[in-house]
């Protein structure tokens, strides 16, 4: 049984529900396929014994794309922003985190000298303009503006609670500085998790004519003579669509053009790490809310202090997580075993109080690790085939996470809306 639309959109998650609710304003139909059986992607919360966990720790930045974007949607983000402060770990012993002021002042981590090292880096953050940065990695970056071992140990811990990067060697400089730049303005956890962004968006796409269709993979497209495109499902139903919107993995849009031979071929390693979703009782330490460990690429935040996050008022959530290397090993035994050692300094005898948790040992945080040269490759792969907009959260070549997904989305929708105003203009 063969369908027939204007657009298609592939993979329902933030990218897909952003790019459908725009092109949704004009009259062309749009159908969101989506391979699971459940909508949301990356941003679907679960709802366990009355707790809700996201896929791991998510954040949104209070002055980011991503939000001013979804409130143009007239999306509703209820939540509280977080405070800065917190500890730094180093060598078990613990310290204020120097993220403000007053803990720059407070802190023994750092002596006079790296105090005032690390505001003027903290300064230039602010103020740097990231075109120049573009060609070099994180790593050099930080070796050009401070000489401090100790800062530079700061500016890399700082970059991984922005953008969930373990790999400065790697990141280049001008993604993961632009989001530093935001993520110094501060973020937002949400009441009931993510999935009230993803319910909106598709309570709004649907009102507007959008049709959702879950567990529907597309296993092949084909490029028709005609320009348009033939999607097939592992069901052999055909879907024809003028225009075709792209937001599930790169890995996987690779596989799709079978006659485009290697067009795709551009490998990208996707940012992973390790999560324990953790609900309980009652904290307790009160007082420990966030903790990053400096020289351990792992990180604790109790997110039910700023968002409701359970059916119980009273109960806590909270999320350890361990940030991956693409080139190391990871034992999941091992790492289940250190994100809770982690969280048993921080609150010791945490277990008595576990309503339930959740180990993911491989979740995929980002699918694009921005490296070099990643923006000339997304460039030549959106000028490949006329018609085919990709988004997501790798998309986007100047940011990662939820600000490349929702941005991504965003110019998908207008670029398609663009060309298909000047197409109907040719033809009249």
């Amino acid at each position: 049984m063969n369908q027939k639309c204007d657009v298609v959109i592939v993979g329902g998650g933030l990218a897909g529900y952003v790019a459908a609710n725009y092109v949704a304003r004009t009259n062309l139909s749009v159908v969101i396929l989506e391979k699971g059986k459940f909508v949301g992607g990356r941003a679907r919360t679960t709802k366990i014994e009355q707790q809700y966990f996201n896929l791991g720790p998510h954040a949104l930045y209070k002055k980011g794309k991503a939000r001013s974007i979804l409130e143009e949607l007239r999306i509703t983000l209820p939540g509280k922003p977080t405070k800065s402060g917190g500890i730094l770990i180093e060598n078990n012993i613990e310290f204020p985190a120097p993220f403000s002021a007053l803990n720059l002042f407070k802190t023994n981590l750092l002596n006079w000298k790296e105090r005032i090292e690390w505001m003027t880096v903290l300064l230039k953050i602010v103020r740097v303009n990231t075109e120049p940065l573009e060609g070099k990695t994180f790593h050099q970056w930080a070796g050009e503006i401070t000489h401090s071992p100790k800062v530079k140990l700061l500016l890399y811990t700082l970059g991984r609670l922005a953008t969930y990067s373990h790999t400065p060697e790697k990141m280049d400089a001008k993604v993961m500085v632009s989001h530093l730049k935001i993520a110094l303005k501060g973020v937002l956890y949400l009441d009931g998790g993510w999935q009230t962004i993803i319910d909106q968006l598709h309570n709004k796409a649907v009102l507007s004519g959008v049709q959702v269709q879950p567990q529907t993979p597309v296993r092949q497209i084909e490029l028709l003579s005609d320009g348009s495109f033939q999607l097939v499902t592992p069901h052999n139903e055909k879907i024809l669509a003028k225009n075709v919107i792209w937001t599930a993995g790169p890995q996987e849009l690779e596989s799709m053009f079978l006659d485009k031979g290697n067009c795709f071929s551009n490998k990208m390693t996707a940012i992973k790490g390790a999560t324990l979703d953790v609900a309980l009782s009652q904290l307790p330490n009160p007082e420990k809310l966030f903790a990053m460990d400096l020289t351990n690429p792992l990180y604790y935040s109790v997110h039910s202090t700023y968002a409701h996050l359970s059916d119980n008022k009273n109960n806590i959530i909270l999320h350890v997580f361990k940030y991956h290397h693409p080139e190391e090993h990871h034992d999941s035994t091992l790492d289940k075993h250190s994100l809770e050692q982690f969280l048993e300094k921080l609150q010791p005898g945490w277990e008595k109080y576990v309503i339930t948790k959740r180990f993911l040992p491989h979740i995929t945080v980002n699918q694009r690790l921005p490296e070099l040269g990643d923006a000339k490759k997304l460039l030549r792969l959106k000028s490949t085939i006329p018609h085919l907009y990709v988004a997501g959260d790798w998309a986007s070549p100047d940011y990662i996470l939820s600000e490349g997904a929702v941005s991504s989305g965003k110019q998908a929708a207008e670029e398609l809306i663009i060309k298909e105003k000047r197409d109907e203009s040719a033809n009249q």
